[in-house]
């Protein structure tokens, strides 16, 4: 398996490979592949935080880490990952871990200090995540706060955070 930057040739069967994969998720609105496309087409994309992993020329997971900022006294500049999709057949099989350890450390390398996303803690809390309620972040979107989590990339990045996160796009 490879883990490389998405290529533009590559959008419409990354719009597929999302759609696919939250048909057989546990929770989705139903809109993830245009999500997707919505956060390419923003001033928030980071083509180096948009990762595909690639097993024998096929497209099997896909990653996509944009800009957002946590509004308090001042702007936090802070990275939403979201939504990460991996097929069916390769799920439980590391894919989604791969994607999201690499995503963390190319954002690392360019100097993002913290990440925030709506998601399953079961699943995510292996990563750090915890509740950015926790953190001093609340959301402006009524989601319950236990599905809103953050990590810090770098120790203490969150520590002064008094904000509100607001997911759109």
């Amino acid at each position: 398996m490879v883990i490389r930057q998405e290529r533009p040739e590559e959008f419409p069967e990354i719009h597929e490979l999302v759609k696919t994969a939250f048909e057989t998720a546990q929770v989705s609105s139903g809109d993830e592949q245009n999500f997707v496309n919505r956060l390419r087409e923003s001033a928030d994309y980071i083509p180096q935080l948009a990762l595909v992993a690639e097993d024998a020329g096929r497209l099997i997971g896909h990653i996509m880490l944009t800009h957002t900022v946590i509004i308090g006294e001042s702007e936090l500049p802070i990275l939403l990952l979201g939504p990460i999709s991996v097929v069916l057949e390769r799920r439980n099989a590391g894919v989604g871990s791969a994607l999201i350890g690499e995503s963390f450390r190319l954002a690392r390398e360019l100097g993002h200090q913290a990440v925030i996303l709506v998601g399953d803690p079961g699943f995510y809390h292996r990563f750090g995540f915890r509740t950015a309620v926790s953190f001093g972040i609340r959301n402006a979107n009524g989601i319950p706060d236990e599905y809103v989590l953050a990590v810090e990339l770098t120790s203490g990045a969150l520590a002064a955070v008094d904000g509100t996160i607001t997911f759109s796009v």
